[in-house]
């Protein structure tokens, strides 16, 4: 597998992540996006990607791009319009994820810090308070659904029915929160080990209108978060890439 991560720039579409890509869109090699990392390489198993960039690794605020991969090449065209998300209050910092941290990396991911996790990550499930007719795995939670981050459970960094486990936790997350921030999420597979203090409960999730950091998600407006919702395709096996622009080289 190649060592160098190429996504296609292809024109802008109209909506922000529905339109499919033909494998036999022809390619314009001076519109690729290089991006010189050794750390990420993309599974090839994998076609859809969600890819988040910022500023630097300190900002709250970036840009979403869906990407489709070109048929079975190592080419990703861009699909729909940028979309503006908010992150972490306190910006980004390496999870753990497909990628390796690198040794000297300065930020890393850690329960409570206020980061989002840089890196990449498979998707999990699509959630919210209602059905949603979708092609992506989706599940509706309810106020006794629990997200843990207490890193001494042995729930930590998984969501429960808090109804049919012995609770261990004095920390969680209520999946059916009192406000329409999780009416709409994606989950993100970040720490899948459960490694404790590596970071916990990260999803894709519905911004709030004060525009301030999350405590470590990835949030955009409801519209748009349905629209990746009905754009992604379990069998894609879809990917969420998040980086500071200082490691993508043009």
């Amino acid at each position: 597998m190649k060592r160098l991560l190429l996504l296609t720039l292809g024109l802008t579409l109209f909506c922000a992540c529905k339109s499919e890509v033909s494998p036999n869109t022809t390619i314009d090699k001076t519109q690729l996006l290089q991006l010189h990392n050794k750390n990420i390489v993309l599974p090839k198993e994998s076609s859809q990607l969600l890819f988040v960039t910022t500023p630097d690794w300190n900002s709250k605020e970036g840009t979403l791009q869906c990407y489709k991969r070109i048929g079975k090449s190592e080419d990703w065209k861009r699909v729909g319009k940028p979309i503006s998300i908010i992150l972490g209050r306190n910006g980004l910092g390496w999870g753990i994820g497909l990628h390796t941290t690198p040794k000297n990396a300065k930020y890393i991911k850690r329960e409570g810090d206020g980061r989002s996790p840089a890196g990449l990550f498979y998707l999990g499930n699509g959630f919210g308070y209602q059905d949603f007719n979708i092609e992506f795995p989706y599940k509706v939670y309810k106020r006794t659904d629990h997200c843990v981050d207490d890193s001494n459970s042995k729930w930590y960094n998984k969501i429960i029915d808090s109804t049919k486990v012995a609770k261990d936790y004095k920390s969680f997350e209520y999946m059916k929160l009192k406000n329409n921030l999780y009416k709409y999420g994606i989950t993100v597979e970040h720490n899948p080990n459960q490694i404790k203090y590596g970071g916990s409960c990260i999803f894709i999730h519905i911004s709030s209108e004060n525009g301030k950091g999350t405590a470590g998600c990835t949030a955009m407006k409801e519209d748009k978060i349905k629209e990746i919702l009905k754009w992604l395709k379990g069998e894609e096996k879809p990917l969420l890439l998040q980086l500071p622009k200082g490691e993508v080289s043009n």
